[in-house]
């Protein structure tokens, strides 16, 4: 006979940090969902939408004129991670969460709280760079949070990394979750053709793989501690 702890939550709790970075998104999704509908906002809040993209996604143009003329506006820098928080619809708000929620509480069950605020926004705005850089003739305006949740894959990724490091299996196994998710990525790009926005993505993962190195509990380290005793 099994005991039963009645005290229990009923769903493992994530991290506050977790909250802290979805709950934005949450909100905004839902404000913006209610004045689609009329429900809020009168006839103005059909265009809400509209002026959120306007006023917090990423344009690699602005960004392109603030370097060209050495002038740095928070009112326009913080677009570097304010897109991540709004999305061009309920479904990509959806899988934008919910990928936040499961990624952020595998990792912030290891990482420090600021750990987390460090790969998640630093990945935002990593990508948003790698995207204005690597692609100077791109205009299309960046939004949601895939950027950011692809840097806590690669720190996911790193979790993995060192734990088969210790185990003597080969590391490479590491990246199958991102070499997955990339395939099919392309593969809904052929089909159903798709933006750039996967530069921003990846640039995201590779930021938060390697910064791992340095905010994990240990650091670089413990990683090397590891490796030295294989």
């Amino acid at each position: 006979m099994s005991l039963q702890d009645h005290n229990a939550p009923p769903l493992n709790p994530l991290p506050m940090v977790v909250w802290v970075l979805a709950l934005p998104m949450i909100a905004m999704e839902v404000v913006l969902q209610l004045a689609d509908r009329g429900l809020v906002g009168g006839a103005a809040g059909i265009g809400w939408r509209v002026q959120a993209v306007e006023r917090f996604a990423y344009v690699p143009d602005l960004m392109r004129y603030f370097w060209a003329n050495g002038v740095w506006p928070l009112d326009g820098m913080h677009r570097l991670v304010s897109y991540a928080f709004v999305h061009p619809d309920f479904t990509g708000a959806l899988f934008g969460v919910v990928l936040l929620l499961a990624l952020g509480k595998m990792v912030g069950e290891v990482f420090r709280w600021w750990a987390v605020l460090v790969v998640f926004l630093g990945a935002c705005v990593v990508g948003a760079l790698a995207y204005t850089v690597l692609l100077p003739g791109e205009r299309g305006a960046l939004i949601g949070a895939f950027p950011g949740n692809y840097g806590l894959i690669g720190a996911f990724t790193f979790l993995i990394w060192v734990r088969l490091a210790g185990t003597g299996t080969s590391q490479f196994r590491a990246f199958t979750l991102i070499g997955t998710l990339l395939a099919l990525q392309l593969l809904f790009g052929l089909l159903f053709g798709g933006g750039l926005g996967w530069v921003a993505e990846l640039a995201g993962f590779v930021f938060g793989f390697f910064i791992s190195f340095v905010v994990s509990p240990g650091g670089w380290r413990r990683v090397m501690h590891r490796l030295r005793n294989r």
